[in-house]
This record gives C-alpha cells, sequence and structure tokens, in this order.
C-alpha cells in the first residue's frame, strides 16, 4: 500500500485546513485508516482514524470537536478536516492504514505515507 498525504501548511490559530491521503495498491475498502502526527522533539501521537465504512471514528481527546476524519472510497482517498486549529496542533501529519481484520484505531498500523506540515502560527 502507497499512501500520499497532501494538503499541509501555514495557517493562523483559529483557522481551518483539511489534509488529504490518497492510497493505493490495496482494495481501499479492505484497509483500516489513520492520521498521526509528530512534532520537534515530541513522540508520533494518534490524532484520528476511521473504519472501512467511514461509520466508526476514533479521536484524540485533544482534537475531539474540532477534526473531523472522513472517506471517499470512491476515490481511495482520506480526509482530515481540522477546525479551530490551536499553535499545539503544530506538527508534521502522517496518514497511515491497516488492514480491517486489525482492531481499534490508535495503534499496529502497517503502512505509513510521508508527512505533510501543519504549522499554526498565534
Amino acid at each position: 500500500v502507497q499512501l500520499q498525504a497532501s494538503g499541509g501548511g501555514l495557517v493562523q490559530a483559529g483557522g481551518s485546513l483539511r489534509l488529504s491521503c490518497a492510497a493505493s495498491g490495496r482494495t481501499f475498502g479492505a484497509l483500516r485508516m489513520g492520521w498521526f502526527r509528530q512534532a520537534p522533539g515530541k513522540e508520533r501521537e494518534f490524532v484520528a482514524g476511521i473504519n472501512w465504512s467511514g461509520v466508526g471514528t476514533d479521536y484524540a481527546d485533544s482534537v475531539k470537536g474540532r477534526f473531523t476524519i472522513s472517506r471517499d472510497n470512491a476515490k481511495n482517498t482520506v480526509y482530515l478536516q481540522m477546525n479551530s486549529l490551536k499553535p499545539e496542533d503544530t506538527a508534521n501529519y502522517y496518514c497511515a492504514a491497516k488492514s480491517v481484520t486489525s482492531s481499534g484505531y490508535r495503534s499496529e498500523y502497517s503502512y505509513w505515507g510521508q508527512g505533510t506540515q501543519l504549522t499554526v502560527s498565534s
């Protein structure tokens, strides 16, 4: 599975941005998808996850109510809509994928894309 994330950039605090991640190489509907982020000097952390149908989702407490994960299986793409952005959201954002047979949303991902940088200015 190849994952290509895009959509990062520089945004002011309070603003919005949408990240995209295009997948190829395997049936997209057979993948559970997730977004993670890593800020300088910090460990990578879970942000959001979504099941194959898009009905099941999970969010880190730090982004709950501000971020929304979604997917379009016809386009083999998962999205992360980020609203009310804060400077502490600044990080490199990664999309990840694993088989739908793997339970949970927060760990054990097999495939990773390159990161896309988000910088939120105060």
